[in-house]
């Protein structure tokens, strides 16, 4: 069994290092070693309502986790010139918080800590424009606008959460920059998610279109295992820091 979980790492990195174009497509299974409870896992927040059990308590608020050991790893892919772009599903800040830089990522269904412009689409952090959840609300698309709400500063706008709630429009320009990057890549990792949300879940199957392998490290089944190239049933903080290890490996022997 350790032959074979060797072999298979080894081939995901000579997979890496050849490729062209990689791209990372992460969802809620990344942070699960943050503490942060995933959604389709065995334990998760809609696998755990199916089944008529409360949610899973949170080990810590979102505001006190700190990435992982897989986070970490894709920031030593992007710094090594390897890892092209990430498309994020998760709004709990990490991959920023990790090292990814911002104009390589597209959090598709936005940022906790990041408020936005409704009208020109100006991001800014809570404290730039000083926004107080206790004093402001959360600032959601479909809240009721709160007395002496901080407006946009550059263009008088309403300022409202980035994150993307049930109903609400997809954020256009992360949209269309996951989408490019998609089109563009040779091999797209997908990490941690059921891929069962969508319009998200659709990229993977973009950039299998595209002629573009796929390798999914997840724990549990999705609709898409069978268009991958490499299907693991594994933790993502345990597996994808020892495919980076071999990645290096590789590297220093070219």
């Amino acid at each position: 069994m350790f032959n074979i979980l060797i072999n298979i790492i080894k081939e995901v990195a000579e997979k890496i290092v050849t490729s062209k174009y990689l791209v990372a497509f992460t969802g809620a299974g990344i942070s699960t070693a943050s503490g942060l409870p995933d959604y389709r896992g065995p334990n998760g927040v809609w696998t755990r309502r199916d089944k008529g059990l409360p949610p899973p308590r949170p080990k810590k608020t979102i505001t006190e986790i700190e990435p992982n050991a897989a986070h970490f790893a894709l920031v030593e892919l992007q710094n090594m010139g390897i890892l092209k772009f990430v498309i994020s599903q998760n709004v709990d800040n990490l991959h920023l918080k990790s090292g990814i830089k911002p104009q390589l990522l597209a959090e598709l269904h936005g940022n906790y800590s990041i408020m936005k412009c409704i009208k020109c689409d100006s991001r800014f952090k809570k404290d730039e424009i000083g926004w107080n959840d206790a004093i402001h609300g959360k600032g959601y698309r479909t809240d009721p606008i709160q007395q002496n709400q901080p407006r946009c500063p550059h263009c008088g706008g309403r300022i409202i959460s980035s994150i993307v709630n049930f109903g609400d429009p997809m954020p256009e320009k992360e949209m269309k920059l996951a989408a490019l990057h998609t089109k563009r890549c040779d091999l797209m990792l997908v990490l941690g998610t059921s891929l069962k949300v969508n319009p998200a879940a659709s990229f993977p199957r973009m950039a299998k279109k595209n002629q573009a392998q796929l390798i999914i490290i997840n724990q549990g089944e999705t609709p898409l295992d069978h268009l991958a190239d490499i299907k693991i049933e594994a933790n993502v903080a345990e597996f994808l820091p020892q495919v980076v290890e071999y990645v290096k490996r590789i590297r220093k022997t070219l």
